[in-house]
């Protein structure tokens, strides 16, 4: 029987990875590692997956939060970039109902902006036409008057109109968990807190990576024919030390986030802000339990795992807010929480940061390595596909054959299937009156989960009563039974929205899901307190500004 995606089984998984050897061995637990761990394992190759911290840890769980064509990559003329978004974006809402949600956004142009209402229609029907008119609705233009009626508090002094198009929002840290799940239901083996170090070599030939277990300091070997590497921002520092002729092929840029109170600026649809140079674009993205703004997008040179938002960074996003929507009078005191994380752009010898390019590059070594980096969130599934034409070529004409067939366009999860979410919605009156929840939370859990959420649900023991905080317990027993969670920090930062959208951060509910952690993992009181101090000493360090 195949063991559940549980961080209970890690000691066998620890012990299988040092035993075992494996077709393709992938280095990285962001997106594009998810993907091609999940495309590799579809074919029927045999797949490991080190990670050095938690999974998503990186640039994966800090980006803005949205599956979108670029409409503003038209202007750099990246037509095929901009299509490849927009295919993959429909094919999302397929892959991942649960996870991809529809949004409109509203673009206001004002007296003075570079691009004005003519040229922007033109950007906009070229972005439906992209979208061969699969997007869930086309653009609209509006005047000035009806863009105020569509966004009451947007400031009118010199507003010309506004476009209104389609694009969506997703969970980025759940999808690579979700991807990763699906990854192990085709039987490959994902390790997090495993770092990769020293490659074994035979000849010239990479043949395994040495590498260390960050929780018990176990050292071992993972032998594969072929080595990936999706490392994001850290490319250029861990491929310098594996190649020494390895020449630096990144521009890390730093973005970052604001998240406030949706009442604070109730935006009923998402709302395009152009910086005043007119080079950044930021959004302001409404969610369930807040409104996302970002992002900052600065060159960063600094160590990957140190990114964090500064007061300059916290003061460029209000103020353009408060340019934009001057009635809402925002301030640092607002703001719920923030991050930041560093794009591992590919050096294209652009002039500004903006206009480097999203495409993704992937360089095939003489060794049997095949690095990638770079890259829209959007097309992780089309990255992990080109990935696996590279590494294919490395293999003899019988494996070709074998590992020819690719599942990666199939559901993610088939509980989270667009039937699966309509039957799901179907049964929420009746989950409502079973299980005590409110029609509200029943909705959250569902919106979260699809048909899962009735597994959750089941989680519920007699004597619970149905609540809030039991719907994040019970999140967290699903996240721990299900999700590779080992600690309240992966809980809190990458498994459930509950450090960004909650004014304490979610501490209102950190006993009652403390102790769940405890029950399950059976840890000591001073385990209990190292774990509670690690969550806060992560909050501190995103919120450092204050």
């Amino acid at each position: 029987m195949k063991q559940t995606f549980s961080f209970h089984n890690r000691e066998k998984l620890i012990n299988r990875l040092e035993e075992e050897s494996f077709d393709l061995l992938i280095v990285g637990g962001g997106i594009n590692g998810a993907g091609v761990a999940r495309d590799a394992a579809s074919r029927g190759m045999k797949v490991a997956l080190v990670e050095k911290d938690d999974f998503a840890s990186g640039t994966s769980s800090r980006s803005s939060k949205l599956v979108h064509g670029g409409i503003r990559y038209l202007e750099n003329l990246e037509f095929d970039l901009v299509f490849e978004a927009l295919s993959e974006r429909a094919r999302l809402f397929d892959m991942a109902p649960n996870l991809v949600h529809p949004l409109r956004f509203v673009l206001p142009i004002y007296k003075g902006d570079r691009v004005g209402m003519f040229k922007m229609g033109m950007g906009m029907a070229l972005y439906d036409l992209l979208s061969t008119y699969e997007a869930p609705e086309l653009h609209e233009r509006l005047n000035a008057s009806d863009s105020m009626e569509r966004l009451p508090l947007l400031n009118s002094k010199n507003l010309k109109g506004s476009y209104v198009y389609s694009d969506a929002y997703m969970d980025d840290d759940r999808l690579v968990i979700e991807t990763l799940r699906s990854a192990h239901s085709y039987g490959a083996l994902s390790a997090s807190y495993v770092t990769a170090g020293e490659p074994i070599r035979d000849e010239n030939k990479i043949i395994g990576i040495e590498c260390t277990d960050g929780l018990s300091g176990k050292k071992f070997v993972v032998k594969a024919k072929h080595i990936v590497g999706s490392v994001g921002p850290w490319t250029d520092i861990y491929f310098s030390e594996v190649y020494k002729d390895w020449k630096n092929c990144l521009r890390p840029t730093k973005g970052v986030h604001i998240t406030v109170e949706r009442e604070r600026v109730n935006l009923k649809q998402a709302v395009v802000m152009v910086s005043n140079d007119q080079k950044r674009i930021v959004f302001g993205i409404p969610r369930h339990e807040m409104t996302i703004f970002g992002t900052t997008d600065t060159d960063y040179k600094g160590d990957p795992k140190n990114v964090r938002a500064e007061k300059e960074d916290i003061t460029y996003l209000l103020e353009l807010i408060n340019q934009y929507f001057p009635g809402a009078k925002l301030k640092e005191d607002d703001i719920l929480a923030s991050y930041a994380g560093v794009r591992p752009l590919v050096n294209d010898g652009s002039s500004s940061e903006g206009k480097t390019s999203r495409e993704h590059e992937i360089w095939s070594m003489d060794d049997g390595v095949t690095l990638v980096a770079g890259g829209k969130y959007t097309t992780y599934r089309l990255i992990a596909e080109h990935v696996m034409e590279e590494v294919l070529k490395y293999f003899e004409i019988e494996d070709l054959v074998k590992f020819s067939q690719s599942a990666s366009k199939e559901n993610l999860n088939a509980k989270t299937s667009n039937t699966s979410m309509a039957k799901a919605r179907s049964q929420r009156d009746f989950w409502s009156r079973h299980y005590g929840f409110s029609i509200q939370l029943i909705d959250k859990m569902i919106d979260r989960h699809g048909l899962e959420a009735f597994d959750l649900l089941e989680r519920k023991k007699s004597g619970e009563e149905a609540s809030e905080e039991l719907m994040w317990v019970l999140e967290a027993r699903h996240a721990i039974e299900n999700c590779m969670c080992a600690s309240l920090r992966d809980f809190y930062f990458r498994r459930a929205p509950l450090f960004l959208s909650y004014k304490d951060h979610g501490h209102q509910f950190l006993e009652a899901i403390s102790k769940e952690f405890q029950n399950s993992f059976s840890w000591s009181e001073e385990e209990l307190a190292r774990q509670t101090s690690e969550l806060k000493q992560q909050e501190a360090f995103d919120l450092n500004w204050r």
